[in-house]
């Protein structure tokens, strides 16, 4: 079994998380450097999960608007490699050079040139992790 089908047997009945969700999250690493393992199908499938919940929640929607899913997909490579980083799980599965040097999304542009990995790392995770949650306010929903 591939990566994103042993993701969708993880997810819960309850989530609408689709392939297409699972393929960009997996991608997305990808291009971050990060070598994805068959051990991380449950901590994906976990925050996958997590950050649905916060975007259906704060929208007070079914499922994530189709203009906040590649926020969400960097909010759950944000967190996934903010948790790796946190307990010393990285490793080898992740190139800090590469993947820091600069980020760029639309009028956003984040340098790290002239600092320490330490804290480029942080920096990126943090803004992956945070970066698109005022779009959400265009996709909210009165709760009655």
């Amino acid at each position: 079994m591939d990566m994103k089908d042993v993701i969708l047997s993880l997810l819960m009945e309850s989530s609408t998380i689709t392939e297409k969700f699972i393929e960009l999250t997996l991608s997305r690493l990808k291009s971050l450097t990060y070598t994805v393992k068959n051990d991380d199908a449950f901590a994906l499938s976990f925050l996958l999960q997590k950050v649905e919940n916060t975007i259906r929640n704060s929208c007070n929607t079914t499922s994530i608007p189709d203009g906040l899913i590649f926020i969400a997909v960097d909010m759950v490579c944000g967190e996934f490699l903010m948790n790796l980083k946190q307990t010393n799980s990285l490793g080898d599965s992740f190139n800090a050079e590469m993947a820091i040097k600069q980020v760029k999304l639309g009028d956003a542009d984040v340098s790290f040139d002239d600092e320490n990995e330490n804290k480029k790392l942080d920096e990126l995770f943090s803004y992956m992790m945070n970066h698109g949650k005022g779009e959400f306010i265009c996709y909210r929903k009165i709760r009655w």
